[in-house]
């Protein structure tokens, strides 16, 4: 029999009115919802054990954080610390082992078979750690949490320089089916603009490293909005990206965020940018489609042909999906049940970096059966989630199916987003599926705040960047 869980209950405030004209067409990245700035600290946090005992534990996903880079971009707001030395990554891997056991306790707390189908190994830069340690983190993931990695769909993000021999050796050995490499631009002026120092050569010897070992699936990503960046500049790392015939290709447009390298640098003014970023990104998205890939969502482009294996860096099976049944291991990873969101602190600024990795190294085992940092799902929040893991898609939302899960319609949930995106003429209706047109997509980077609750915008608001 389940347990009962009690949970924080939120004070939601009254609605307010649903936007109906985006000021930008890059408000906000949702690859999760919601936002971890919209997580909390809780006084006296849920047993995972009993969180997880109303869960489906016989497919679940396994997400582990590594929390360290050889350096920072510009445009990086992502939870890393760059140079750590050896003594600090063994500390961390010891204390993601102790984490191990205890989330491995609570999920076979329930008695019934535990079961990963996807995993992920995401940051920061796993290939950060050497390869004995990747061997580590891998015999943690296969041995405590029980995880069989050549069996699951198993992502792994890498970069340029940390793409070494040695490294995917092993991760080729363990069964990884998908590296994910972070190039950015083939140009190195360009790259310097984006404060990532590298070079192309550098970045080609390690494609060759890539696809000498034979991963399943290989994505390389790329960046628009880059200062100077023209449809001729950007159509050379096309190119070139395209000439290693990579399963996936993610076109990420450049933001700049508080406390980054870039968020004192970036001169050009707000709408000359976002007419960049859109020219570039119509640009970047037909020369794909001619050269035979296919569009899942706005930033992604598979390979026509290519057979599908799951990603989970970090939100689920695509994209955006994130349903029930993420467990997040490392600083900084995030899990994902029915009715709680949980992970650990999160900042970006390097101090404060700093001291939670060292928080984390020094917590108590007994402290990791608790979830601490938090967000509730309740109903309303399942619902945004959902929409916001299908519209986004370009294969839609089906109202049925939405109705059918949450026994509401979708039109009279979010008639005012709906009638917003009609006005803009970003939504397609046909007689099953609800899709974003080509500019609906274009500008799914706004689409997707419109879903979110007050409630959520109230606590992305009051949080502090730090």
């Amino acid at each position: 029999m389940s347990r009962a869980v009690a949970l924080p209950t939120p004070v939601f405030p009254a609605p307010r009115p649903a936007a109906t004209q985006p000021e930008t067409p890059y408000e906000q990245y949702v690859y999760a919802y919601p936002h971890q700035k919209a997580y909390r600290l809780l006084d006296d946090g849920p047993l995972l054990s009993d969180l997880w005992a109303r869960e489906r534990l016989d497919a679940l996903s396994l997400y582990v954080h590594i929390p360290f880079c050889e350096m920072r971009c510009g445009f990086c707001n992502l939870f890393t610390r760059t140079g750590a030395p050896e003594d600090v990554t063994s500390a961390f891997l010891d204390t993601l082992e102790r984490q191990a056991r205890v989330t491995r306790e609570a999920l076979e707390a329930k008695g019934d078979p535990v079961r990963f189908t996807l995993a992920a190994f995401g940051g920061g830069t796993p290939t950060y750690l050497t390869a004995r340690e990747l061997s580590s983190l891998c015999d943690t993931a296969e041995n405590i949490m029980g995880a069989d990695l050549r069996s699951a769909s198993w992502s792994v993000e890498t970069s340029p320089q940390t793409a070494t021999a040695d490294r995917l050796a092993v991760l080729a050995e363990r069964g990884a089916t998908r590296l994910s490499i972070g190039v950015q631009s083939f140009i190195d002026e360009e790259a310097r603009a984006a404060v990532r120092p590298q070079k192309r050569a550098e970045v080609e010897s390690a494609l060759a490293r890539l696809k000498e070992a034979k991963f399943p699936i290989l994505n390389i990503d790329l960046i628009y909005g880059i200062d100077g960046q023209t449809e001729r500049t950007f159509q050379v790392s096309l190119d070139a990206a395209l000439a290693w015939e990579p399963e996936e290709i993610y076109l990420y447009p450049l933001y700049v965020r508080p406390l980054t390298g870039l968020s004192t640098r970036h001169a050009t003014t707000l709408q000359d940018w976002n007419d960049q970023r859109l020219r570039l990104y119509r640009h970047g998205r037909d020369h794909l489609l001619s050269a035979g890939y296919e569009q899942t969502s706005m930033r992604v482009f598979k390979r026509t042909g290519t057979a599908a294996v799951e990603d989970t860096d970090g939100s689920g099976i695509s994209e955006y999906n994130q349903q029930a049944g993420m467990v997040g291991l490392g600083v900084g990873a995030r899990s994902f049940t029915t009715d709680l969101h949980y992970t650990t602190d999160y900042a970006v600024a390097v101090p404060e970096v700093r001291r939670i990795i060292d928080d984390y190294i020094a917590t108590p085992t007994e402290a990791f059966r608790r979830a601490r940092w938090a967000f509730p799902m309740d109903g309303s929040e399942r619902r945004r989630m959902y929409v916001l893991q299908h519209l986004l898609e370009t294969d839609g939302l089906r109202p049925a199916a939405y109705e059918e899960l949450f026994g509401t319609r979708f039109e009279d949930d979010f008639g005012p987003q709906l009638a917003s995106l009609r006005e803009r003429h970003w939504l397609r209706e046909g007689d099953r599926t609800a899709s974003l047109t080509p500019n609906g997509m274009a500008w799914a980077d706004a689409v997707g705040p419109m879903f979110f609750s007050d409630h959520v915008k109230d606590t992305m608001r009051a949080y502090r960047d730090r």
